[in-house]
């Protein structure tokens, strides 16, 4: 790194040059790779290069460096430098993502290519239905904190209950028991088939008509055979159909059965797609589909599921009863390091499955020491808030504010973990202790108690919230509150910066070691850097050294002064940190806001600027504003992947724009279609310029309508 003289060639150094690089393409913000080995790279030396706001390693050997606004200049700066050109364009390949990580597992990788694909495979079939399982988990914690004050009984049977009590069971039941089908649909997107054929082929299995084979009625007269499990306390029942046996099955609930079908429908669907004539697929592909793969599941693939899913629950039920001190300390202590990987899947399938089967009483003991990992993680981004506030430090006072209330309220660690955690390494030891304590005291706990670990019989996500439904909750309560204060207290007793890196960042601040604001937090420099990055801070000369005049700031930058941005579409809106994309929802980007677009997609300027940024994709737009204030438009996530289709682009980069131009018209169907999500960011990238940056649009907001009010510091 010494011998580099820019950030171009830092950042080239830092991925193993040229010669290491299968191919290289940018989105928005990010610079993005396709390395033959990422195995030697320094995340900390990358993040440490001027311009850089953040690394984001990727499965398998891809790798994406955060740049923000100045992403296009970089990267043609990169593609321009002698080495790159000396490797006859690395960068330029012309595939998409897609094409790139199929060409690089199909150059036999060995194993690791197939756990990297197993892994996203997991991931990319879970993510899209994690809003929707929050959403049942809060309806299941408010019927947790009834049942409490004795105003409900959620566990009479169900023609004791009273209507209204069953109408809200169906609310959250609905995503559990059809969960298969959601799981079956993601699935099949992600294998590239028609994700309706892998939903019906599901669907076979939670039909009336197949509930029914179980019927008591049918097992008097003879037609299914029953046989009682003492040790599942259930029946298991075999109905015989054209001759042949088949193990009639629960499958609400179940995630492994969908997951194992999908990726053998997955060969079926695309085989035949090759051999039936193309005039007639749309008919006989689907047909042929459901004729093969609907009896596999039925009889093969369904029952192999259930005993995988029931087999592995079984032996994690038997470490929980048998050794609950290493089981309760042992989950909170490795999800730290599962996550950041996308490796906590498996997990969190194993947790459904669990409430899904007989033979862990429909029961989860999982959960409850994962929260004390949870709640340690939040317990740290609690302390960095602290010292945010006693720094000064705005910029992290914000990412801290809004991780903190996702992880409190909603249970989401990734804000806290891809914003804060793994930026500073002082962070982890001090989380880890946080972990075993939690662990341990439920651990010590059951012991204790006599009792097999704190359970749940749903799948929730462990927020402040849903405590309640955790068996015994006091147990629970004070694990959680262990880890969150362990991790606290080390945290705000001896930090989470080196003393380099605070240092660095009270300068960056204005801020001295006493807390007081110095005399270079009051000068800001007029001109913010190209394309996005954060202005900088210019200490002043003492009275009488110059005689020249400070250049005069733009409006947005005066000192006090108060800017409101319109909205570039007509959209609802969403909490920054609720967008699906950690480096947006971490705020390393900037502050800002995520948009729902509604109707037709059309994105306009929110005021009159220069267009920055402007891909030939259409995705993005950076604009910076005559005021002062440095806009990125991001339309969509991922939609770098369609490589413009779909996008109608309005405007180049340099060009002018005033105030409601159209920048791009977007086809919804387009990006629908392709599975991307339509979630719109508008961040302000020089938020550290400002004191504030606030949303101040309604729930729901129309083009030119106040959106977002940035607050310049008080001179």
């Amino acid at each position: 790194m010494a011998t580099t003289t820019s950030t171009p060639e830092a950042i080239l150094d830092a991925v193993g040059g040229a010669e290491n690089i299968i191919h290289f393409t940018h989105c928005a913000t990010r610079l993005r790779f396709e390395l033959k080995d990422a195995s030697g790279i320094d995340k900390a030396a990358v993040e440490a290069i001027p311009g850089v706001m953040g690394a984001v390693p990727q499965s398998g050997d891809r790798y994406q460096i955060v740049i923000g606004g100045a992403v296009q200049s970089v990267y043609d700066e990169i593609n321009n430098l002698p080495a790159m050109k000396s490797q006859g364009g690395s960068s330029g390949s012309g595939q998409s993502d897609a094409d790139v990580k199929a060409a690089v597992r199909a150059k036999a990788r060995g194993k690791n290519a197939y756990v990297d694909a197993f892994f996203e495979y997991l991931s990319d079939s879970f993510r899209p239905l994690l809003p929707a399982l929050l959403g049942a988990s809060l309806i299941i914690a408010g019927e947790a904190i009834c049942e409490a004050f004795g105003l409900i009984n959620t566990h009479a049977p169900n023609d004791q209950k009273p209507p209204t009590l069953l109408f809200v069971d169906a609310m959250f039941r609905a995503v559990f028991y059809f969960l298969p089908i959601m799981v079956a649909y993601n699935a099949s997107k992600k294998l590239k088939i028609d994700p309706w054929v892998g939903t019906a082929v599901m669907a076979a299995l939670l039909t009336p008509e197949y509930i029914f084979l179980s019927d008591k009625a049918l097992q008097k007269k003879g037609v299914i055979d029953c046989v009682h499990n003492a040790t599942l306390d259930s029946d298991l029942c075999t109905a015989h159909i054209a001759g042949l046996p088949m193990q009639l099955n629960n499958y609400g609930g179940q995630v492994f059965v969908p997951l194992m079908m999908v990726a053998i429908l997955a060969l079926v669907y695309k085989g035949l797609v090759k051999v039936v004539p193309s005039n007639v697929q749309m008919v006989f592909v689907p047909f042929l589909s459901f004729i093969i793969m609907m009896p596999v599941t039925a009889f093969l693939i369904g029952p192999l599921g259930v005993w995988i899913g029931t087999g592995l629950g079984t032996a994690l039920f038997w470490l929980n009863s048998h050794a609950p001190i290493i089981f309760a300390i042992l989950i909170p202590m490795v999800y730290p390091f599962l996550v950041p990987l996308g490796l906590h899947w498996p997990l969190n399938a194993l947790m459904l499955a669990n409430i899904a089967s007989a033979a862990t009483h429909h029961t989860d003991f999982i959960q409850g020491p994962m929260g004390a990992w949870n709640f340690a993680c939040f317990g740290a981004t609690a302390a960095v808030l602290v010292w945010s506030i006693r720094d000064k430090d705005n910029e992290m006072r914000q990412t801290a504010t809004g991780a903190l209330f996702a992880g409190l309220l909603g249970g989401i660690s990734e804000p806290s973990l891809y914003g804060i955690h793994l930026r500073f390494k002082r962070i982890y030891p001090f989380m880890l202790v946080g972990c075993a304590v939690g662990g341990l005291v439920q651990g010590i706990g059951s012991m204790l108690g006599g009792i097999e670990g704190v359970t749940t019989t749903t799948f929730v996500f462990t927020s402040l919230l849903t405590i309640p439904v955790f068996n015994p909750m006091w147990l629970y309560g004070i694990a959680v509150a262990a880890a969150f204060a362990t991790s606290f207290f080390l945290i705000v007793t001896f930090g989470y910066r080196t003393k380099e890196e605070r240092a660095e960042a009270l300068a960056a601040a204005g801020v001295s070691k006493g807390g007081e604001t110095t005399e270079s937090a009051s000068a800001q420099a007029a001109e913010a850097p190209k394309a996005g990055a954060a202005a900088a801070a210019a200490a002043p000369a003492e009275e009488g050294d110059r005689t020249a005049k400070a250049p005069t700031p733009k409006p947005a930058l005066v000192p006090g002064a108060v800017t409101e941005i319109a909205s570039p579409l007509k959209a609802t809106t969403m909490d920054l940190d609720k967008v699906p994309d950690p480096v947006f929802s971490s705020g390393a980007v900037g502050q800002g806001v995520g948009l729902e677009p509604e109707g037709d997609i059309v994105v306009t300027a929110p005021a009159d600027g220069t267009v920055v940024v402007a891909p030939s994709s259409g995705h993005a737009f950076g604009i910076t504003l005559d005021n002062g204030v440095e806009i990125l438009i991001h339309v969509g996530l991922d939609t770098v992947n369609l490589e413009g289709k779909g996008f109608d682009v309005k405007v180049s980069q340099g060009d002018r724009v005033s105030e409601g131009q159209e920048l791009v018209r977007v086809d919804r169907s387009v990006i629908e279609q392709a599975g991307y999500p339509l979630t719109t960011p508008v961040l302000v990238t020089n938020t550290a310029s400002f004191a504030s940056v606030e949303v101040v649009g309604g729930d729901s907001v129309e083009p030119g309508e106040a959106l977002i009010k940035v607050t310049a510091p008080e001179a």
